[in-house]
């Protein structure tokens, strides 16, 4: 049984990756391409908002997602919020040359930062379900800051919020945000129906 589980893990983390690849380059493509500074800025919301909310439906309408999601468990799903810290080095880098609103910097990159380092102590922590939540409560409110901030500045039609349409950039809020705030909600049900916790389930092995 538990061979069977982990061979469907990995065939889970295969096709997770395919599509999460398909998705990036997506990104990459179209803001190469000028897609994104071609269409209105309630447009581009919606595709920020978008990229949150299809995970979310796929992981709430599919069983075998669900249970993809809880075999990989809380740590893994903390694991990746530690690429916040790439992402607030960017954020700086971009407000050093006044690419961006400094304040969208501030709340952003800081925010950042502090989660990826966060998620990075959990992990070296002996696991606890209250970690978990305490992590991802804030990772969560992290991420509605910044992307409030940002919406703000494009509804003030600041100029400098066009560079998150660019690249590098551009990954972070129509790529990474989408992965990050789905995550974060996919963790929250783990967390209510307790379940994707290592010692879980070497409670119920024992």
């Amino acid at each position: 049984m538990d061979r069977e589980l982990e061979l469907r893990k990995r065939r889970g983390t295969r096709v997770l990756l395919v599509v999460l690849a398909i998705w990036g380059l997506a990104v990459a493509f179209a803001s190469e391409a000028g897609f994104y500074r071609a269409i209105p800025t309630l447009f581009l919301g919606a595709i920020i908002a978008l990229g949150i909310v299809v995970p979310v439906i796929i992981y709430a309408m599919s069983d075998g997602f669900r249970a993809y999601i809880e075999a990989i468990g809380l740590r893994s799903i903390t694991a990746f919020h530690i690429w916040r810290i790439a992402a607030a080095l960017v954020f700086f880098s971009y407000g050093a040359h006044n690419l961006l609103p400094e304040t969208f910097v501030r709340n952003a990159g800081w925010g950042d930062l502090v989660t990826g380092f966060l998620a990075l102590g959990v992990l070296l922590l002996p696991e606890s379900r209250n970690r978990y939540l305490a992590f991802h409560i804030f990772g969560f409110a992290d991420f509605v800051v910044a992307v409030g901030t940002g919406l703000i500045f494009f509804l003030l039609n600041d100029p400098r919020i066009s560079g998150i349409q660019t690249l590098p950039m551009a990954l972070i809020p129509l790529y990474g945000v989408g992965i990050s705030g789905a995550s974060h909600i996919m963790a929250f049900d783990l967390l209510r129906r307790g379940s994707g916790s290592e010692v879980k389930r070497a409670a119920i092995q024992t």
